[in-house]
This record gives C-alpha cells, sequence and structure tokens, in this order.
C-alpha cells in the first residue's frame, strides 16, 4: 500500500529524493535533483544505502566492516551536500540507511511522506541503465514518480530543462 504524499500540504515541502552510490551517474542525478529542488522551492534528500551482504564475516570483522562503512556514507553524503551548497546554494537533507539498496529506497518513500520524486541517472555502460533504472522495470517499482536523468546530459542542459 502507497502512503499518501503529504509533500503538498501546509508546513511540508516537496523533496527530490536522489541516491548516492559508487557510480559516475549518480552525480547527474544529484545536479538534476539539485536543480529541481532549488527551482521548485523543494528540498533535496541524498541517501546511502550500505549493502549489509557485504558483513558475512566474523563478528569481530563485522564490526570493523560496518564502522568502516557508515564512515564511507557519511563522508560521500557530506561531499556531495558541499558540492550542492557550492553550486546550487541549497542544503540537503542526508540519509544512511543499511540493507538492500532497493528495499531500503522503498522503505525510505513509505517513511517520509514528503519525498514526491525518486531521481536517478542512466549508466553510461554497455552493460545497460545501471541496477535501480532496470529495478524500475520489474515488479518491484517504486511507489513514486521516477526521472531517469541521462548520463550524457551536462550542467547546462540539465539547468536549461530545470
Amino acid at each position: 500500500m502507497v502512503s499518501r504524499r503529504l509533500s503538498r500540504e501546509e508546513g511540508h515541502r516537496r523533496k527530490f529524493l536522489a541516491i548516492i552510490d559508487e557510480t559516475p551517474e549518480c552525480e547527474r542525478a544529484v545536479a538534476y535533483a539539485a536543480r529541481r529542488a532549488k527551482t521548485t522551492g523543494g528540498t533535496l534528500l541524498l541517501l546511502f544505502v550500505i549493502d549489509t551482504a557485504d558483513f558475512q564475516a566474523f563478528l569481530g570483522v563485522e564490526q570493523i566492516m560496518r564502522a568502516e562503512a557508515q564512515e564511507t556514507a557519511h563522508s560521500t553524503l557530506s561531499k556531495f551536500a558541499a558540492k550542492v551548497r557550492e553550486e546550487i546554494g541549497i542544503e540537503s537533507e542526508l540519509v544512511v540507511r543499511e540493507g538492500v539498496t532497493s528495499e531500503e529506497i522503498q522503505k525510505q518513500i513509505e517513511e517520509d511522506q514528503d519525498i514526491a520524486i525518486l531521481v536517478l541517472a542512466a549508466g553510461s555502460g554497455k552493460e545497460g541503465p545501471g541496477p535501480l533504472v532496470q529495478s524500475l522495470a520489474g515488479k518491484d517499482g517504486f511507489s513514486i514518480p521516477v526521472t531517469v536523468v541521462p548520463y550524457n546530459l551536462s550542467d547546462e542542459d540539465i539547468d536549461a530543462i530545470t
């Protein structure tokens, strides 16, 4: 069941959700989402999901790996937020979750009823548009509109359409 979106209600602001990961295309998604948030008076939410499948080790090693992953997630989010602040002039909301990426994105959307649009960027490689974009075609699609930004759009192109 899809939760009703509250982004148009008084006291709420429409949030644009961009996923931060290790792919080069995530920069394009952030560029688009940040510009849309600014031009529409919305908010940018940056989400980093730590894949817990990587922590299948002995307990002591698992704790170290989890701590390192948390540090990487927070550092990466901070870098993106600083770039958005410097280039676009808006503050970003930062969230770190642990689990399966597509499941955690859906949970974040369900928990935050101000999220109105998920912004993804298509990959540039020959292996396809990327796992998140590919998941849209399956039965496990997301419960809000999704904007897919072509990888090859420049900042100038994005400015022109946002």
